[in-house]
């Protein structure tokens, strides 16, 4: 398939993706597939091969077998094409405290797509993340963890990423902020996005995504559809899945 081709269906790939570490395997032969306009969360303890999944993506570390891939683009061939297909947002959004939101999208979105934004547009894209209109010029010492995710999604907006990865976006937020977290994921989704969440949220797991993984010791333990599992039985199977 060309590159063209696979960008077209598939969003992000993983084939036999391992991660070693000495005699520590931290993530053992995953095969992942997650397809345009799809969710997929991951669920796991600490030390599951969640985060190192998305680092493999993100090309943050080298795989020691297998590959990943985003938009049919092998990340460790071809790293700074790949990541202009990406959006990565950790669990807190590291942004230049003495800058206002609309200074830091403005810096950040230039250095990922190379051109100058309109304060217009950036506005644009904050207003779009939820961010509200009184907090746009302000500071961001003065923000909520909430608002520093949202300029990460204006983010996302303004480098039109086609690909989203997300390690634990959602910690520490409120239920409000959760909630309109998880909304932005379905406005991606609806776009034709590909999502990829790492979370310890089986709550936020169900509500939002399209198919769950249940990671353990590094390896994909079961991929289950959130449409046919409710609540009560995810947690079931998640911690039947965690004792040893």
């Amino acid at each position: 398939m060309t590159t063209t081709a696979a960008a077209a269906t598939t969003g992000l790939q993983a084939t036999g993706l391992t991660k070693r570490y000495g005699n520590f395997t931290a993530l053992d032969q995953l095969n992942l597939t997650v397809n345009r306009g799809e969710i997929v969360c991951l669920l796991g303890a600490n030390g599951a091969g969640k985060t190192t999944t998305i680092n493999l993506f993100l090309n943050f570390t080298d795989p020691s077998a297998g590959t990943a891939c985003v938009a049919g683009i092998d990340v460790v061939q071809a790293p700074l094409e790949s990541k202009r297909h990406l959006a990565y947002i950790p669990e807190l959004v590291m942004l230049y405290r003495n800058l206002s939101g609309l200074e830091n999208l403005g810096y950040f979105a230039s250095l990922a797509t190379g051109r100058s934004f309109a304060r217009e547009e950036l506005v644009g894209y904050l207003r779009q993340a939820g961010l509200d209109a009184d907090f746009v010029d302000r500071r961001v010492e003065g923000y909520s963890k909430g608002m520093r995710q949202k300029v990460g999604i204006a983010l996302a907006l303004a480098k039109n990423a086609s690909t989203l990865l997300l390690d634990e976006p959602t910690s520490g937020l409120d239920p409000k902020a959760s909630n309109e977290f998880s909304e932005l994921l379905l406005m991606f989704r609806a776009r034709g996005a590909s999502i990829l969440m790492a979370t310890h949220d089986l709550f936020r797991a169900k509500e939002t995504c399209d198919r769950i993984g249940i990671m353990k010791h590094g390896r994909l333990m079961q991929m289950l559809s959130a449409s046919e599992v409710d609540h009560a039985e995810l947690e079931r199977i998640y911690l039947d899945h965690m004792r040893d």
